[in-house]
């Protein structure tokens, strides 16, 4: 069984796309992320002023911005899943409906198998995580935004990890500052909440910054990087 979740077809630039939006790269590495989050706005953790966070404002759940027929969701479940073990269906004018297969989780290292992801519990197990979470980046710059922008940024691929379930409940809305994946994938979810951060001009606070930093000390222990 392959040990590492692998990227396929996602790669994303560093660029801004025909319409002006950003969108992150699909991984980065240390040094460039070190660059990067010294470059990275800094500004209160908890900012005043803001107005309320706002869900419905990063609009509905897992559409399908790349136009492919297929939302968010099965887009990330397709591609992060061991390769050769998801069965898919069409539905729609999507050709990959994913009803199963096997995940490992980067944030726990655990193996999620699940043979009908149409059963609730079973859907509900495995989740499509923010790795910058929505009502962080509303505290980080997103508040001022335009909804388009925020709809975008709330379905960057390069932003989403399929993971599981309670793992990503655990996580919730915390950054680096109060929440970390296990010691070996700090490295990758550093270096990665640091490009979506750069790419979508998103400020950080200084315990954040501080956070980072040290993850990024754990990626000479880390090895070779696998996306995402």
């Amino acid at each position: 069984m392959v040990a590492a979740l692998v990227l396929v077809g996602c790669s994303v630039p560093d660029v801004e796309n025909d319409r002006g939006i950003p969108r992150a790269p699909a991984s980065i590495s240390p040094a460039e992320a070190r660059s990067r989050l010294a470059d990275l706005d800094v500004v209160d953790r908890r900012p005043g002023g803001l107005p309320p966070y706002d869900r419905g404002s990063f609009g509905s759940s897992w559409a399908d911005v790349d136009g492919n027929g297929c939302n968010q969701r099965d887009d990330v479940l397709l591609r992060d899943a061991v390769p050769g073990s998801t069965q898919v269906q069409q539905q729609g004018r999507c050709p990959n409906d994913v009803l199963a297969g096997t995940w490992i989780d980067p944030y726990t290292g655990a193996t999620l198998t699940f043979d009908d992801l149409k059963n609730p519990a079973q859907a509900q197990a495995i989740q499509i995580d923010h790795v910058v979470p929505l009502s962080e980046a509303w505290r980080s710059g997103a508040a001022s935004w335009q909804d388009d922008r925020r709809r975008r940024f709330a379905n960057d691929l390069a932003n989403l990890l399929a993971v599981d379930g309670p793992t990503n409940a655990a996580k919730s809305d915390d950054d680096p500052a109060a929440w970390r994946p296990r010691k070996v994938y700090q490295c990758s979810f550093a270096s990665r909440w640091i490009a979506v951060k750069d790419a979508w001009r998103l400020a950080a606070d200084h315990s954040e910054i501080v956070a980072l930093e040290e993850m990024l000390d754990s990626c000479a222990d880390e090895g070779p990087r696998t996306a995402p």
